[in-house]
């Protein structure tokens, strides 16, 4: 993305929509800041923008909002043709997960440190159309003892479904997160994820070992041996020995 930022602030608290914008101000990559009190407002100003030279890259949306709340607006904005990347800045961490689903740019809790706003400026700052993995640096909120961190696509070796939940199997440790495995598959295939059971999800970075054993497949990742089931087995190697040969 080139040149400054056109960003929207939306808030219906004067004093949070003020510190917000005051933040959004001390930012270089920041241009011109839009403000709205209210969801109506917000999406009324960026469809306005569609119509003129620059368009919104960007809004910042508080999630409790009357009228339109941040939720809905920000799927409304998702459906855009050119949608604007989304950040949530809420007191509320309940919605992490919703922010996932629409591929917000990230989540951003009240009070907001300069720091972490400019991560979230980062984040939107970086151009979309980057060729190489897409998705790599997605994040899925993760809730940890009231706190909700953010684990990325890269740092997870495999992804086993538990009902409607999916635990996130990294290096460092695993995460429980009220996401179904369907929609990780869909969201992180860009970035190198196939399916390899209808339990397992793996990254093909991690793969460590494929190994053939009286018709039964399995894969090590991580230093865990997962199963591979029939129907995937083929798909599996065949992506394999594809990647392999573009390895230098």
């Amino acid at each position: 993305m080139t040149g400054l930022l056109r960003v929207l602030a939306a808030d219906d608290e004067a004093p949070a929509l003020d510190d917000l914008t005051y933040l959004l101000r001390t930012d270089p990559r920041i241009g011109d800041i839009v403000t709205a009190r209210d969801g109506a407002a917000a999406l009324r100003h960026v469809d306005r923008a569609l119509g003129e030279a620059r368009p919104i890259d960007a809004v910042f949306l508080d999630i409790r909002m009357p009228g339109l709340d941040g939720v809905v607006l920000g799927r409304l904005l998702a459906q855009f043709a050119r949608p604007p990347r989304i950040v949530y800045v809420t007191a509320y961490d309940g919605h992490a997960v919703d922010a996932f689903e629409i591929k917000a740019a990230d989540y951003l809790l009240k009070p907001v440190r300069p720091e972490r706003l400019a991560e979230a400026i980062r984040r939107v700052a970086d151009d979309p159309t980057t060729p190489t993995t897409p998705d790599d640096t997605d994040t899925v909120p993760v809730e940890l003892s009231g706190v909700t961190r953010f684990v990325a696509a890269a740092d997870v070796c495999y992804v086993e479904a538990q009902g409607d939940y999916a635990r996130l199997h990294t290096a460092s440790g695993s995460h429980l997160v009220r996401i179904p495995l369907a929609t990780l598959e869909e969201r992180w295939r860009a970035a190198g994820f196939v399916r390899i059971h209808r339990s397992h999800l793996v990254a093909l970075r991690h793969i460590e070992e494929l190994r053939l054993d009286s018709g039964r497949c399995t894969v090590r990742v991580g230093g865990t041996e997962l199963p591979v089931s029939r129907r995937h087995t083929r798909e599996l190697r065949d992506l394999l020995v594809r990647t392999a040969r573009r390895t230098p």
